[in-house]
């Protein structure tokens, strides 16, 4: 299994040059305007995106056929690289703060006019729901409805952005219907960093739990720099299943071509459902929690696995018994062609040797049957 080491998230244009995205605000206040279109583009291939080696997973699954709810700001309906793939649930298509805009890109969205950011299922199709009111704040009650309304719309895999201090009896039962319908829920294990304020150590509070991660049958994701670590403004996170790149991350607006960055556990949850997506299509007779436990046993061991789609599509015998590898895709997407990428901006693979299998096989035989002894879930702390 090998591993993409990467330097510094850096957005750069075609000709390399470092491009200064503006940052995707979580939540606005109430004299703030709508989140506009940018005007920066970032036509290079993203950090996350060379370290999560989507190409290799999308020779296999591209997410056809399954439906990913969006369970945040809203997603707008307009934005180009989403489509013509978007349902949004009631006024759901509009998003003046664009946060879940850019969730949504990161889960589900195409090139466009040769740029090579790309979502990590580019075939799966987008449920707007809103989980927060229009300024992006959410509550308990909030949320609970926006998964209620994911499952009455058919979602197969539901991305939950906020994370909650408190939940609720109606937020337990949302999630325990998403469970009864066979949906896999993915919710951010602790929430963004404030984007306009840097948060010391002395801000930060000890690990806690946040709602609806905490919750049984939820997958909970934490986010992870380009370097596997945790960034060092992020909240402490208390029993976390995945972790998957969330720190200057690079996604779309909620209108305009031009793109944004964002920092927080929230992206990394929208990375993670993409590879749910994947799964759930490569792998159809698998049930939400036989997903989940793909998802985990295949990540790259960690003191929280970290995810690896293509090893999630495609490993055999990850837990599930009867699942065969699947075959290469007719219709696998790719990215255009960049004819100025050069060895610098490429990533640096290294291979596996047989001290790093050894230790892929000890981590399945003890993390994964702990896993199954709590309803697959293999969560631990994390700071």
């Amino acid at each position: 299994m090998p591993l993409v080491v990467l330097a510094a998230p850096v957005a750069s244009a075609a000709d390399g040059s470092p491009v200064r995205l503006p940052v995707m605000p979580s939540r606005l206040d109430a004299d703030d305007a709508c989140t506009g279109a940018s005007a920066e583009r970032a036509t290079s291939v993203p950090w996350e995106q060379q370290s999560l080696q989507l190409p290799r997973a999308w020779q296999f699954s591209a997410g056809a056929g399954v439906t990913v709810a969006v369970v945040d700001t809203g997603v707008s309906t307009t934005a180009p690289a989403l489509k013509g793939r978007v349902t949004a649930v009631g006024d759901a298509g509009q998003d003046c703060v664009g946060h879940g805009s850019f969730v949504a890109g990161l889960i589900a969205a195409t090139t466009t006019d040769g740029v090579r950011f790309a979502g990590v299922a580019q075939q799966a199709r987008i449920v707007a729901v809103r989980g927060t009111d229009a300024r992006g704040a959410a509550t308990a009650a909030s949320v609970a409805a926006g998964i209620a309304a994911a499952v009455d719309a058919g979602a197969k895999v539901i991305e939950v952005s906020p994370a909650l201090e408190r939940g609720s009896a109606a937020l337990t039962s949302a999630v325990e219907d998403a469970v009864a319908h066979d949906a896999l829920v993915v919710a951010a294990a602790v929430p963004d960093p404030p984007a306009r304020k840097r948060a010391s150590s002395e801000d930060a509070p000890g690990p806690r739990a946040y709602w609806p991660a905490a919750q049984e049958g939820v997958l909970s994701v934490v986010d992870v720099d380009a370097k596997g670590g945790r960034p060092d403004n992020a909240l402490i996170a208390r029993d976390v299943d995945l972790a998957a790149p969330g720190d200057g991350v690079v996604g779309p607006g909620p209108r305009g071509s031009g793109h944004y960055i964002g920092s927080g556990a929230s992206f990394a949850a929208g990375f993670v459902a993409g590879a749910a997506a994947l799964v759930r299509s490569a792998h159809p007779g698998l049930t939400a929690a036989e997903a989940a436990s793909r998802l985990v046993s295949t990540a790259y061991p960690d003191a929280v696995p970290r995810l690896d789609p293509y090893a999630a599509v495609t490993s055999v015998g990850a837990v599930e018994r009867g699942v065969g590898a699947p075959e290469r895709g007719a219709s696998a997407v790719r990215l255009p062609d960049d004819a100025g990428a050069g060895p610098t901006r490429r990533a640096v693979l290294f291979a596996a040797g047989g001290g790093a299998v050894l230790l892929l096989v000890v981590w399945g035989a003890v993390v994964v049957p702990r896993g199954r002894a709590r309803g697959w879930r293999a969560g631990r702390d994390v700071g």
